[in-house]
């Protein structure tokens, strides 16, 4: 699947300002939500706690990837935030995450549903792209920017995050 399937113009938001994780989580659920309002953000915002409380999804060098499985859903969808100043989420090297990637997938996956995660990680695991999405300031540059770097990265394996 294309990264413009999975995320769409409304489910990114840039400078966004979060007190903490939890409310970062908030704020991603209430986003993901555009693309499967059948479902509530509370139920999103449940799965992501949920998820978070099995390893934290903060990678390395500012960046998190917090995602989790959701009854109902048929295909994957995702969210993107820059934080106007970042915050704690527990990653490994100790930095605190100012771009939070997150996404839902249906509760069975298939090897679709992986591509979309491997991608993501592609995505985040890319510096010259982090940067990029790091000097937008507005919403449209955001997406633009991540679109736009998405298609410049090589398909090189890159390590997956298991959905848990």
């Amino acid at each position: 699947m294309l990264l413009e399937d999975i995320i769409q113009p409304d489910g990114v938001l840039c400078n966004a300002s979060a007190r903490s994780k939890k409310h970062c989580l908030e704020i991603l659920s209430e986003l993901l939500i555009r693309r499967s309002p059948d479902i509530a953000s509370e139920v999103i915002f449940a799965c992501l706690n949920d998820r978070e409380r099995l390893g934290c999804t903060g990678l390395d060098r500012g960046a998190a990837f917090p995602h989790c499985r959701v009854e109902g859903l048929s295909e994957s969808h995702a969210a993107l935030i820059k934080l106007s100043e970042p915050i704690e989420f527990d990653a490994a090297d100790g930095e605190l995450v100012d771009l939070v990637f997150g996404m839902v997938v249906p509760t069975e996956l298939n090897d679709e549903h992986r591509a979309d995660i491997k991608m993501i990680t592609q995505v985040l695991a890319d510096e010259g792209l982090r940067s990029r999405l790091r000097s937008t300031q507005s919403s449209k540059e955001l997406y633009d920017a991540l679109l736009n770097g998405s298609a410049l990265i090589s398909p090189d394996p890159v390590r997956a995050v298991q959905v848990s």
